[in-house]
């Protein structure tokens, strides 16, 4: 007769919570008796859901874990299954190996632990993007000094020209320099914006969001932006106009290429046992801005934050840029995932950053 079902978790297995690995337990009915935070994570599941359900229900009818389980169970021994594919809903599927080890603890036979089989190549991919985008931007930066200067040089002569020519028409031409040297000002600024210096505060995350769904709502009446809020968040640490101005721009991009028409979804859910530039936090925050525009183009998907990239005509390239910047300020990182119908940008940031540059 197997254990009854906990209802909350088992201060037997609280060790398990503490590790970076994904772990389940399982009684001898192959139902869920404890799910620690990094599997909760990993399955974007809740333990306090999950408690007492088979194990099959999670994982789908994969015959390598029931491989891997009977085989465990029959020679008392820790057994790996490899490339195991789950489903995740609206999530991306997950592709894992699994090694499963009898246990002898209270009410569990099983230990299940679940590694990421691209884990480590999607650490690696990530380090190689931060270099190749720090390098991108301090090229643009160095750029933006050097066009600034002779831009007001440019200006200041079309200026004092204007004022010798007495024909209207050749002044024209002199308003045509100087408007679009200021265009160009205004450019360069925006690219030299990403460096000013962090004027961090303790912010909601929903507040901001408000804000840029009323700006959203104001430039694109067309556009529906819809709320799915986890409220229990805590604030966090963060400089509010760098934040309000990332989410602002992946939220208008969104926007101009539904062509003012379609719907925004701004999602927030809170991450537990979270690494994010190689440093593990016990929380984080979760914020997906999503559309159902086109989809960015296939061309341009995995340049998509590089400066000057852009798939809309007339666009600058620099909107995600710039949130790719303030967010790695933050500590935080952003991908996305996109195809014609969905696209999602999904941030990720700590909810305690300020331990990471040691400023508390």
């Amino acid at each position: 007769m197997s254990a009854p079902v906990p209802t909350a978790r088992n201060d037997a297995f609280a060790g398990l919570d503490l590790l970076s690995s994904a772990v389940i337990l399982l009684d001898d009915k192959e139902l869920i008796r404890h799910l620690n935070p990094a599997a909760e994570n990993l399955f974007a599941v809740s333990q306090r859901t999950w408690l007492g359900r088979p194990l099959s229900q999670l994982l789908g009818a994969s015959k390598v874990v029931n491989a891997a389980l009977e085989s465990a169970v029959r020679n008392n021994w820790s057994y790996t299954g490899h490339n195991i594919e789950v489903a995740r809903g609206e999530h991306l599927p997950l592709h894992l190996d699994c090694t499963v080890t009898p246990v002898e603890v209270e009410g569990a036979t099983l230990l299940l632990e679940f590694r990421p089989i691209d884990q480590q190549l999607k650490v690696a991919r990530e380090e190689r993007e931060a270099v190749q985008q720090q390098a991108n931007r301090d090229l643009v930066r160095n750029l933006a000094h050097e066009i600034k200067n002779p831009l007001g040089g440019i200006r200041g002569s079309a200026q004092l020209l204007e004022r010798e020519l007495n024909n209207p028409f050749l002044r024209e031409y002199t308003q045509v320099i100087i408007s679009e040297a200021d265009r160009l000002q205004d450019l360069m600024q925006r690219l030299l914006s990403s460096h000013r210096t962090m004027q961090p505060s303790q912010v909601s995350i929903h507040e901001i969001l408000e804000r840029v769904l009323r700006l959203i709502h104001a430039e694109f009446a067309g556009v529906r932006v819809r709320r799915d809020y986890d409220t229990s968040l805590p604030d966090l640490t963060g400089d509010r106009e760098q934040l309000i101005q990332a989410i602002l721009n992946i939220a208008r991009n969104a926007a101009q290429a539904m062509s003012g028409k379609g719907e925004i979804v701004f999602r927030t859910r809170a991450q537990r046992q979270v690494t994010l530039a190689k440093k593990r936090y016990p929380l984080a925050l979760e914020l997906q801005v999503i559309d159902n525009g086109p989809g960015i183009p296939e061309a341009i998907r995995d340049k998509i934050f590089y400066p000057l990239v852009s798939g809309r005509e007339g666009g600058s390239g620099l909107g995600l840029t710039l949130a790719q910047s303030f967010v790695q300020q933050h500590f935080g990182t952003i991908e996305v995932d996109s195809r014609p119908g969905r696209t999602c940008f999904t941030i990720l940031l700590p909810l305690n950053y300020e331990h990471h540059n040691g400023t508390s």
